[in-house]
């Protein structure tokens, strides 16, 4: 069964790249936190970098949100250390502020349910709460990359909604207002923003 929102996340166990040394870690390393996994095709490509340096510049927005960012791609340890310590202006990603995971079996991306036939992944994105369970989950084509704002907005909703009881309208932004989830409860933004 694929990895599915409301549902446990996958574990996984696998060696990574941090701070430009191989360390092996696994998704419990990071059990009571928010864990933003993103899953990308391939080292060495061109929509990638772009992605993967965005998370990294914003790596303190994601910390303040308690949560812990993680890259995946199928790539080995190698490849992933050979990546970082290409400068950004060579295509490289330099300095990351998180792991890089090596996916080298495939397995991790099988089990989010992100892998390809020919055996790279899409662009798969996991919000993970605390508790271990998936609270978000995005894929889409490999062409197009994704907006770190709009997955800090998404973690914040999702914090926001646990914490209060209450649900985001769309377009929902830090420090607006929340919706009572019921007929009655819900008329008092109706109120307001209708």
């Amino acid at each position: 069964m694929p990895a599915q929102v409301q549902t446990a996340a996958p574990k996984f166990k696998a060696a990574a790249v941090i701070d430009k040394k191989f360390k092996e870690i696994s998704l419990e390393d990071y059990k009571g936190k928010w864990v933003v996994l993103f899953f990308y095709p391939l080292d060495f490509t061109f929509v990638c970098p772009t992605e993967i340096t965005a998370f990294s510049d914003r790596v303190n927005d994601f910390k303040k949100l308690d949560a812990e960012v993680i890259g995946c791609s199928v790539d080995s340890k190698f490849s992933h250390l050979a990546w970082v310590e290409t400068p950004r202006n060579k295509g490289g990603l330099g300095d990351i502020d998180y792991p890089l995971l090596a996916d080298i079996t495939k397995k991790i991306g099988e089990d989010y349910d992100v892998l390809l036939p020919g055996g790279i992944t899409l662009r798969g994105l996991y919000i993970i709460g605390p508790d271990g369970n998936i609270k978000y989950k995005l894929i889409h084509d490999l062409g197009v990359g994704r907006s770190v704002d709009e997955v800090l907005r998404v973690l914040e909703a999702i914090q926001t909604t646990e914490k209060t009881g209450e649900v985001c309208p769309a377009g929902w932004v830090s420090g607006s207002d929340t919706m009572k989830p019921d007929p009655k409860g819900s008329q008092e933004y109706f109120g307001k923003h209708g």
